[in-house]
């Protein structure tokens, strides 16, 4: 049996492979099992009673074999310990996608009577409609970072923010925010970064938010959502998910475990090919401004100096579609699409512009990737680009450079 200490000295890398795999040898198995199971029998209903009794008042979880998978699945609790595991929490919880994750995040908090939110725009657009829409009974008050504590009220539940954020890539000092909410959980989405670039929780952030769907999965093929926490929130999440129903399929839980032994390897060689990118758009005439973030990874966003539609239509390599995170590269016009819910004054005035776009970068050779951009811009756009046997200068911003310094380096 491993010990505390053994698994504390384990890097990241060995992390993503091992973390909720550990019992595997001692069970004769080498491949994590698949438990399909929605409803598991026992003979003694007056043991099961008393376990449910118990579920319902504390939120851990049950004691020996599973009761209903509603409640708890062998598959899905092995991809929350390995993503507490990597993102450094005690607990982890999953649901059926991301947004199911905030919006049971929200309903533990509003039980408490706690509704409001403070939230720093920009943040992925349907995390946006949900806090301001009202649906949970939530009131949110936008800010920025430098407005977090004041801001805060007696009825104060939550402090949201997203960095590297969606689409802008803006990032905020997370040892800050936390600082400035005092008492209030602090929930930092990171579904960009990854525990791979940035562990919140040891900014300060009490709960850290995935979709899952985007480099946890890595192929595109699962939807999945997860919160990491300290076990007294998560017992609060398990109540909730048991009784709204949100709670994350077996399969996707088996794809998700799958992909995390991956997260390490698929981040670090996309980041490298996000970051030249970058380089490269910032010194194309085409291209207006670049958002790369500081800490690197695997998203970039460039505002075009022509028809970002018209970029949208001509790409061939590159996937034209929403959702990111995938091994293929992806880019999409955020304005139109995953943050067309936001007003269009809220989205400018947080930075998301009409000719922003957002690229997810796969694992293709970048110079592949730069031909089908090349093009693309070329359609968007009545300028000419430079002769593709010309030298790439060095890119106009500071952040871009760091950035591809950064990148480089993982």
């Amino acid at each position: 049996m491993e010990t505390n200490a053994q698994t504390a000295r384990r890097s990241l890398a060995t992390e993503a492979v091992h973390a909720g795999r550990e019992d595997l040898a001692r069970l004769g198995l080498h491949a994590p099992p698949l438990d399909l199971s929605t409803t598991y029998p026992s003979y003694d209903s007056r043991a099961e009673a008393a376990r449910i009794d118990e579920f319902a008042t504390t939120g851990a979880r049950p004691e020996g074999p599973p009761v209903y998978s509603r409640l708890d699945n062998p598959t899905t609790a092995r991809f929350e310990t390995a993503l507490a595991r990597l993102e450094g929490t005690e607990s982890a919880v999953a649901f059926a996608s991301g947004m199911a994750a905030l919006t049971a995040t929200l309903l533990v908090r509003g039980a408490m009577g706690l509704r409001h939110v403070v939230a720093v725009r920009p943040l992925y657009g349907c995390s946006d409609h949900l806090l301001g829409s009202g649906l949970l009974g939530t009131e949110v008050t936008w800010v920025d970072p430098a407005g977090i504590a004041d801001a805060i009220r007696p009825d104060t539940g939550l402090v949201m923010i997203e960095s590297p954020a969606n689409p802008t890539l803006a990032e905020i000092d997370l040892r800050a925010a936390a600082h400035s909410c005092g008492e209030v959980p602090l929930l930092v989405d990171n579904t960009f970064a990854t525990p791979v670039l940035q562990r919140p929780a040891e900014s300060g952030a009490r709960l850290v938010l995935h979709s899952a769907t985007k480099y946890l999965g890595g192929h595109g093929d699962v939807l999945g959502g997860i919160v990491a926490c300290d076990e007294d929130f998560a017992r609060k999440l398990r109540q909730v998910r048991f009784a709204t129903g949100g709670v994350l399929h077996p399969l996707a839980a088996y794809l998700l475990l799958r992909g995390l032994s991956t997260l390490p390897v698929r981040v670090r060689a996309a980041s490298a090919s996000a970051a030249e990118l970058a380089r490269r758009l910032a010194d194309d005439p085409r291209v207006e401004r670049v958002h790369y973030p500081r800490i690197g990874g695997a998203m970039v966003a460039f505002e075009t100096a022509g028809d970002p539609h018209e970029v949208i239509g001509a790409v061939r390599l590159i996937t034209p579609a929403v959702s990111l995170g995938s091994v293929d590269s992806l880019i999409q016009h955020p304005a139109s699409i995953s943050h067309r819910i936001v007003a269009e004054g809220d989205r400018h005035s947080s930075g998301v512009s009409d000719r922003l776009l957002r690229m997810s970068v796969g694992l293709e050779d970048v110079d592949d990737l730069w031909a089908d951009l090349d093009l693309a811009l070329s359609a968007g756009s009545p300028l000419t680009a430079a002769p593709a046997s010309a030298p790439v200068a060095a890119p106009r911003t500071s952040a871009a450079r760091a950035a591809a310094r950064a990148a480089a380096g993982n």
